[in-house]
């Protein structure tokens, strides 16, 4: 039993000092069953900035306004998809917060035989951002990178479009499409991924 214990605290003194992703668990009503710490966290960073925005969205609790718009999302799509299968493969995605900060939101939903009302809504948070900007600083001495192409790699490595990157960096998109040919004669590299692969390759 001692030992049981014992054994249980050392998980759980290991669970504290990694920071995994942030985990939000809510009823179809959209009701909070469960929120770890990481994901409180996570959300007080993104009531912040969208509290400082122009358009002062008010978050309702602890709930930030991204992360009941993407519950909305996922009620739309549980309606279609009714069964657990259907969400195998399937998860709606959404950055959120501070754009030099984002947090990734993934959602799913759980199909419940009993309908609507009994499915849950599981929602994982996470920072992006911190390990591409490790690879972007070597990367840059490596391939002779300027800090406008560094910041430009760092948004791709969050997968976004040329529109997001331009709207970013307050530049047009033709600008971020120079940036990126740039970026693709000094890494020798065709395409977007291929940069990556570049930049990140070990």
């Amino acid at each position: 039993m001692n030992e049981a214990l014992n054994s249980s605290d050392h998980v759980d003194i290991i669970a504290d000092q990694r920071a995994g992703p942030g985990i939000v668990v809510l009823t179809s009503t959209m009701q909070l069953l469960h929120m770890n710490r990481q994901a409180a966290d996570l959300s007080t960073q993104i009531n912040k900035a969208e509290n400082s925005k122009e358009n002062k969205k008010i978050a309702h609790g602890v709930i930030p306004t991204a992360l009941t718009e993407l519950c909305t999302e996922i009620l739309k799509v549980l309606q279609v998809r009714t069964e657990a299968k259907d969400w195998e493969q399937f998860e709606v995605k959404r950055l959120a917060g501070d754009p030099a900060k984002p947090i990734l939101l993934r959602g799913f939903g759980l199909p419940d035989r009993g309908g609507i009302q009994q499915s849950r809504i599981v929602i994982t948070m996470e920072e992006v951002g911190r390990r591409p900007q490790a690879g972007t600083e070597q990367a840059k001495e490596r391939f002779q990178l300027t800090d406008r192409e560094q910041t430009v790699v760092e948004h791709l490595a969050k997968g976004w479009t040329n529109k997001e990157i331009a709207n970013t960096l307050g530049i047009t998109e033709q600008t971020v499409k120079e940036h990126i040919k740039h970026i693709m004669q000094k890494t020798k590299s065709t395409t977007r991924t291929g940069i990556l692969a570049q930049v990140f390759r070990s």
